[in-house]
């Protein structure tokens, strides 16, 4: 089954896939389009999770900004409809393609722990909090990066100031979004958390209930906020009362005494917010079938590790094989490479990530040949030395993969100059540390929580330990793939903690190697191993014959019910854009254009 792969694949062969196509409809009376999960057309392209926020980037676009601007506007009102995802209490990752320099640029926005911080950051009494009890505190919340983000990003690529492309967001959240059952369940899940601060439960439970599918749910306070950010810009955080208020909340949690909750108190502080980067660098860049895959550097382990095990995967001719052999494959390489990404990656200003050995051809050909098409590797699998690669060896003793919350948001966009945006944010898990900044209207995020507590195995090193001013790792992974003549071809990425870098492969690779629509290919039903003894399975694949056939080879599984949440967009040719989300998970997402063709 191993062989060379010579295929080609052009931006006209990957659009003459496209067999399922509609528009963004028009408004509904309530002012929010309707879901649809794909749309074609000219103008520029928006996709994410949210109705109302691909239609704030469409308002931009049509309104002569560019990409970057329409992304911003974007994920400021899905920080309002989508706040127990994202907002700017939280970080993320932002991937550019410049169309002009037909170039690939990457921001890493994602938050820092204290400068206070040590290893033992959740170490208490000898012994690692339990996650519970760390996740809903001050000591989980790190330096916000997303404004950070937004305010580089225009600076550098965008053609409108912030407070212009703040307005649809600060408009939705004054005069309300329609609840949905997503909105609903998220906030049922967070209900108990969320009454420990009055804060919270004022604003997401009114009236002290669940709020009612159907219904206007209005955030008059981040509508406030957002204006002044508009007006004073993000200095307003890192340098100003916005700042003082956010670093007063992680200090001192407003915890209701009559919960009995125990928040832990953080230690951030006004120098942490001033000495706060967004970091411009460099983007991952894989070759796989004759195209170039980019995406985030570390401190995400995204771009390496699915990069990585395109590599593993670049020798198997997939296009041909069996939807077992497939899987089977794919399952494989996604072990290799999650046993590498804990061994090897964390923030690279603390630790010595080889990034680019985990990324070279050599040495995913080392790894590759410990696949079997008749037998299944074991996990944790001990991870190989990208510094040596030794064909077939380990170089080290295995790890386990440690726990990552597995809620995020991502949105794609296009613009009509061909620039391309593909940027994932997030708070960390759904409804991140459940405080909310008095007065302000936005979850503090909980990211913290993913750096080790204690090191995966005592006698393996573990780069994602916690560290003074240090970036925990991430498996975001926002990617932009581009033909043999640096154009685009597609840009995508999910949400969904660890499962995030399989989610961008599964889609990848039904998508580039499998001929799938994009918006198929984001449908799929999902597998998702990450070095662990069992891969999930969501229910299509669970419930499947193929389930069958693989534990037949070796294969354990366990049920996921939804894994991951992506959005994409694809280059078509004369000017079209293909935006496309999820059919069904998450409520279904919402693909638009500007101008949809007839």
């Amino acid at each position: 089954m191993r062989r060379p792969v010579a295929r080609k694949l052009s931006v006209l062969a990957v659009s003459a896939a496209v067999v399922s196509v509609g528009a963004a409809a028009p408004p509904t009376a309530a002012g929010t389009p309707p879901k649809v999960p794909v749309a074609v057309g000219y103008g520029g392209a928006v996709a994410s999770v949210d109705a109302d926020a691909s239609a704030a980037g469409i308002e931009v676009l049509r309104k002569g900004g560019n990409a970057v601007d329409a992304a911003v506007a974007t994920a400021a009102a899905l920080g309002v409809t989508e706040p127990y995802s994202s907002g700017i209490g939280g970080g993320g990752y932002f991937v550019y393609y410049d169309a002009k320099s037909r170039t690939v640029h990457t921001i890493d926005g994602r938050e820092t722990a204290p400068l206070t911080a040590d290893s033992g950051l959740f170490v208490e009494n000898g012994q690692p909090l339990a996650f519970a009890d760390a996740v809903t505190s001050g000591l989980s919340v790190g330096t916000p990066g997303t404004p950070a983000t937004w305010e580089t990003a225009l600076d550098k690529w965008g053609s409108r100031r912030l407070g212009t492309v703040l307005k649809p967001a600060e408009r939705i959240a004054r005069d309300g979004f329609t609840v949905d059952d997503t909105f609903r369940a998220q906030t049922a899940l967070n209900e108990t958390r969320f009454r420990y601060f009055p804060d919270t439960a004022k604003l997401f439970l009114p009236n002290g209930a669940l709020p009612v599918v159907g219904s206007t749910f209005k955030n008059p306070d981040l509508a406030r906020t957002y204006a002044e950010l508009g007006k004073k810009g993000v200095g307003a955080i890192y340098h100003g009362d916005l700042g003082d208020d956010i670093v007063d909340t992680v200090n001192k949690p407003p915890v209701d005494p009559a919960s009995g909750w125990n928040a832990r108190p953080g230690d951030l502080s006004e120098k942490d917010l001033a000495a706060y980067e967004a970091k411009l660098q460099k983007p991952t860049k894989t070759s796989y079938r004759g195209l170039g895959v980019y995406s985030i550097a570390p401190s995400s382990s995204g771009g390496t590790t699915v990069g990585e095990a395109l590599n593993i995967l670049e020798n198997t001719d997939l296009s041909k094989a069996s939807e077992v052999q497939y899987l089977h494959r794919y399952i494989e390489a996604s072990r290799i490479a999650f046993a590498d990404r804990g061994r090897w990656v964390g923030d690279p200003a603390f630790e010595n990530v080889p990034t680019k050995g985990l990324l070279s051809q050599k040495y995913a050909d080392s790894r590759e040949c410990l696949i079997k098409d008749d037998a299944v590797l074991t996990s944790p699998l001990a991870p190989g030395d990208p510094r040596n690669p030794a064909a077939c060896s380990s170089g080290g003793t295995a790890a386990p993969t440690t726990y990552e919350g597995e809620n995020t948001t991502h949105l794609t966009v296009a613009d009509k100059w061909g620039n391309v945006v593909s940027y994932t944010l997030t708070i960390e898990q759904t409804g991140g540390s459940g405080i909310t900044v008095p007065g302000r209207g936005f979850i503090l995020n909980n990211e913290l929580t993913d750096f080790s507590f204690v090191p995966a195995n005592p006698a393996v090193h573990d780069p994602n330990l916690p560290g003074p001013g240090k970036r925990p790792r991430s498996s975001i992974s926002p990617t932009i793939v581009l033909d043999q003549h640096n154009k685009p071809v597609v840009a995508l990425g999910s949400p969904g903690g660890a499962t995030i870098i399989t989610t961008v492969l599964q889609v990848l690779t039904e998508f580039v190697d499998r001929g799938m629509p994009l918006v198929d290919a984001i449908a799929a039903p999902r597998a998702s191993q990450r070095n662990q003894t069992t891969t999930e399975l969501e229910p299509g694949l669970y419930n499947s014959d193929l389930r069958t056939q693989l534990e037949a080879i070796g294969h354990g599984f366990r049920l996921n019910a939804e894994i991951g949440a992506a959005t994409g967009v694809q280059r078509l040719p004369g000017g079209k854009w293909l935006a496309a989300a999820e059919t069904v998970r998450r409520g279904g997402g919402s693909a638009q254009v500007v101008y949809p063709a007839s």
